[in-house]
């Protein structure tokens, strides 16, 4: 048995590009995931690193990255990395590693952005993990501090 799956947790790096092949429409696009810089014991400071990480979505989530995702989107995701080679136009082959999107979950955006009417690409799964809220966690918090008590 094995098991290729990826969880990421992170914002677009800038707006997705959709493109259409033979085999539909598909959408690429940059994630960025940062752990936080730190302080060891021995007052050795360890900086902040980013990551960036190659997506790329095929069917119908493609829909809901091109109407809904932008730079800076915060997503959660979940999908497999897979490897291809390809020759450059220097001639040279060169391998990139990308990660093929299973499911995505908008997270919102900038405050004032925030849409609870925003739909999510796998909300049927989403509803099963979470309860059945058609909103983030953090969504519902959100109505609690509302909330006139």
């Amino acid at each position: 048995m094995s098991v290729n799956k990826v969880i990421l947790l992170g914002n677009v790096g800038s707006d997705p590009e959709i493109r259409e092949s033979a085999g539909g429409k598909f959408a690429t696009f940059r994630l960025a995931t940062t752990d936080k810089g730190y302080t060891k014991r021995d007052g050795t400071q360890v900086p902040e690193r980013t990551e960036w990480h190659s997506i790329v979505a095929n069917g119908s989530i493609v829909g809901v990255i091109e109407r809904y995702v932008r730079k800076g989107t915060k997503l959660y995701i979940e999908g497999k990395l897979r490897t291809r080679k390809y020759t450059a136009r220097d001639n040279t082959e060169r391998t990139v590693t990308e990660i093929y999107l299973d499911n995505l979950e908008l997270l919102g955006g900038k405050p004032q952005e925030q849409n609870p009417n925003v739909p999510f690409a796998n909300q049927q799964n989403y509803q099963q993990r979470h309860g059945g809220y058609p909103y983030p966690p953090s969504m519902e918090l959100q109505e609690l501090n509302d909330m006139p008590y």
